[in-house]
């Protein structure tokens, strides 16, 4: 009788437990059931460890572990829009990209910071469809741990814009302002400074760097500006 009723439990706790992650899951967002940064992930697994004991063990007072569950989801939350707002809150909670190859040559310094070895990086380079090192510009371990690769030009893919001009520049493009913060070291190594920001942000009639989102500069020093507050909100009409 008593097995039985343990069974009932366990029944119970199944039905009120699942939806209710499902909801806390989707509450937290996308990064939290895609490629998990660090903190997420340890989010996830202490969830994961909650509902477990909850389930398996009929002596756990069920009540609480809602509690548990709901308390975790919101503390997630609070988490992810700190790290919106404190960039060094987001720089300490999650892992910032790493570069482990440059122009076809390992980076063994920080290679060895994240504890990458070599089988590893040409392991994650094959599954890029990447055979050899030297036709590789740089490539990122990402802070999700996957690996991100930019090919030398005459390596990459060619694009409709490159068949059409006369000759190709490799495009990447380097931040400059994030969040209203402008990196001098990015102005820096491609030759400009501060003054010349302004002055380009001025040209778009952008008198703040605060009201700048996002600001990128590429290979033939063209400014991309991202307003904090764009006079029409970006969109495209997706479905699923």
């Amino acid at each position: 009788m008593e097995l039985f009723i343990d069974l009932l439990k366990v029944l119970g706790r199944i039905i009120t437990i699942l939806p209710l992650m499902l909801i806390v899951t989707l509450f937290m967002g996308k990064r939290s059931i895609g490629e998990l940064p660090v903190f997420d992930f340890i989010v996830i697994i202490t969830l994961g460890a909650v509902v477990g004991a909850d389930i398996a063990d009929p002596s756990i007072h069920h009540f609480p572990t809602v509690g548990a569950i709901i308390a975790i989801g919101l503390l997630q939350k609070v988490i992810a829009w700190g790290k919106i707002k404190n960039h060094k809150l987001g720089r300490l909670l999650t892992f910032e990209p790493t570069l482990v190859l440059y122009d076809g040559q390992f980076h063994i310094k920080n290679m060895k910071k994240i504890s990458y070895s070599i089988d590893n990086i040409l392991q994650m380079l094959r599954e890029k469809d990447v055979f050899k090192l030297e036709d590789v510009h740089f490539a990122l371990i990402e802070a999700n741990g996957n690996i991100s690769v930019k090919m030398k030009s005459n390596k990459e893919v060619a694009k409709v814009e490159d068949v059409r001009s006369e000759g190709y520049v490799n495009s990447v493009e380097f931040p400059v302002i994030m969040d209203g913060r402008i990196y001098i070291e990015a102005l820096r190594y491609k030759g400009l400074n501060e003054a010349w920001l302004r002055e380009e942000l001025l040209k778009r009639k952008i008198t703040g760097v605060e009201d700048v989102f996002y600001a990128s500069v590429d290979e033939r020093n063209d400014l991309h500006v991202s307003l904090r507050k764009p006079l029409k909100e970006p969109s495209i009409p997706i479905f699923h």
